[in-house]
């Protein structure tokens, strides 16, 4: 079994001849969290967009539990086990948090069988374990447009989890989040680390320092540093290029 379940060799994408990611080379192990931070700019989306297909290299090689993807499409690579959650939630907000995880659990499901076809009983079960897990059973029935941005978050979070992906991509997950919101964040991508492998997109560096076990620091798309959060920030290079600028803008 292949240790590592993402292998990313020598990769380069340019846009009209600027490079985006440059050479960069970046390993993970299978249930790792990770963290990607850096500054705007850094390239951290595109290595995102490279990740599930949505943006194919100029140059090198993505392997998820030893495949190359380069030749799938996106859809191809999501039904690998490779699950995207944007920064902004992507829920259908008529719809409740329980309707909502139905879809998810059942991807040949459309809003009109959610609605109005009985749910078979492990599927009922399932959504039942997730509600729980992302901590929104008092409010499975209200209409999701109803729940605050925080809870928006954790319902799509949700609605991965319902599609049983391997890898998990978590971009910006406490921006515009409270501070109450935010340390629940942290601690419910700290338990589906657990049974998941996830990197997380991140600037609000407190919330870093809560759920970082290793962390990669992208800079001008390249891998800057690699190593501990105590590490990272106390690395010459990425005070300079990083952090020292990051805590003036978070002041």
């Amino acid at each position: 079994m292949n240790e590592n379940i993402l292998e990313i060799e020598n990769l380069t994408v340019s846009f009209d001849g600027f490079n985006a990611l440059n050479h960069l080379t970046f390993t993970m192990n299978t249930g790792e969290l990770r963290v990607i931070i850096g500054p705007n700019g850094a390239g951290k989306t595109t290595f995102l967009d490279v990740i599930t297909g949505k943006v194919k290299p100029t140059q090198g090689k993505v392997f998820f539990k030893g495949r190359n993807l380069r030749k799938y499409s996106e859809d191809s690579i999501a039904r690998f086990g490779i699950g995207r959650k944007f920064q902004t939630p992507r829920v259908y907000l008529n719809l409740t948090p329980r309707e909502n995880l139905e879809i998810s659990c059942n991807r040949n499901k459309n809003v009109f069988q959610t609605l109005f076809k009985p749910t078979p009983a492990s599927e009922h079960n399932t959504v039942k374990t997730l509600l729980e897990t992302i901590g929104l059973v008092a409010k499975a029935d209200i209409a999701s447009g109803l729940l605050s941005h925080g809870e928006k978050q954790w319902l799509e979070i949700g609605m991965l989890l319902a599609q049983s992906p391997d890898l998990l991509l978590v971009d910006e997950p406490v921006a515009g989040l409270t501070d109450e919101e935010t340390a629940l964040t942290g601690e419910l991508l700290i338990s589906l680390a657990q049974s998941h492998s996830i990197i997380v997109i991140e600037h609000d560096m407190e919330f870093v320092r809560q759920i970082a076990r290793k962390v990669t620091v992208l800079h001008e798309g390249s891998v800057l540093c690699e190593g501990s959060i105590e590490e990272v920030q106390n690395d010459p290079k990425v005070i300079q290029v990083y952090l020292g600028s990051t805590e003036e803008h978070d002041k």
